[in-house]
């Protein structure tokens, strides 16, 4: 049975002092996939500013605008109403040989490397290998989740946008990206193509029609088994309708929701609040 979800994403940084201009990118758009359908989606700015969009590299709305005049402070909210479906029947998969000639003659390569997040150890990575081997596709991400479930404790406040895959595993402590980034790294280092989804998750997905709750941005992963096929570590789940993507790249770092650079004094940390209301 399908959902329907009203999104709503505020973001806003504020200046001790005015800033004199600033160029801000927003990746807060969700995509049209064959597992969701976006019936709305605005991206609104204040102060006000021009506003453009492109399609990046990755295949992400990015949403870009400039603020040329001096401004204290910075808010942006995203819109969406977004209609998901439940968990598809898992495809199956190719040999992980097929898999790997796959790889190697196509764009799947670019998820086979490691990134700044999603660099390990040589131990770390042969502990992947040793713990995949023999395991079909389905079989060893299942195992390498599981492997990062037993690892990490989710503690919010721990980490943050710069922690890596190999920090996270050391003081086996992360959030939803941390999780995100080290089974990413465990998965390549695995040989299986892995990439960092980010989106949102509704956090109570029984919650009364038309009453909003608060929420949070969330990350996962999908992994290449024929098709792309995504995995949630941070719950031990398949994505489901409670899940909206928004961006798929090698990690955090190709999808931030929002980047932007600024003249002026040091700001302080954005103030971040997702809002979710369920009408279906």
């Amino acid at each position: 049975m399908a959902s329907r979800l009203r999104i709503r994403h505020e973001t806003r940084v504020g200046y001790p002092s005015p800033a004199s201009s600033s160029h801000n990118e927003a990746r807060m758009t969700p995509l049209t996939l064959p597992t969701q359908t976006v019936l709305d989606s605005r991206v609104v700015v204040t102060p006000g500013a021009a506003m453009w969009t492109y399609w990046d590299y990755w295949g992400t709305q990015v949403t870009v605008f400039d603020l040329a005049d001096p401004h204290t402070s910075l808010s942006l909210t995203a819109t969406s109403l977004v209609e998901t479906a439940p968990p598809t029947q898992l495809p199956t998969p190719p040999s992980r040989a097929e898999i790997a000639a796959r790889s190697a003659e196509s764009r799947l390569a670019e998820y086979l490397s490691a990134t700044p997040r999603t660099t390990v150890s040589p131990d770390l990575a042969a502990r992947a290998v040793a713990a995949a081997d023999g395991l079909d596709a389905h079989q060893a991400a299942a195992a390498l989740s599981e492997l990062v479930g037993e690892r990490l404790a989710y503690t919010p406040g721990t980490t943050g946008v710069q922690s890596g895959a190999q920090d996270a595993w050391d003081h086996r402590v992360g959030v939803c990206q941390d999780f995100a980034h080290l089974t990413a790294a465990l998965l390549r280092a695995a040989g299986l193509p892995a990439r960092y989804v980010s989106g949102y998750l509704h956090p109570s997905p029984d919650a009364q029609l038309d009453r909003p709750v608060a929420g949070e941005s969330h990350a996962w992963v999908e992994y290449w088994a024929g098709e792309w096929v995504g995995h949630d570590p941070t719950n031990g789940t398949q994505p489901g309708e409670s899940h909206v993507i928004v961006a798929r790249g090698r990690e955090y770092g190709d999808v931030p929701p929002h980047k932007g650079v600024y003249r002026g004094a040091q700001g302080e940390l954005p103030q971040v609040r997702v809002e979710f209301t369920r009408l279906a």
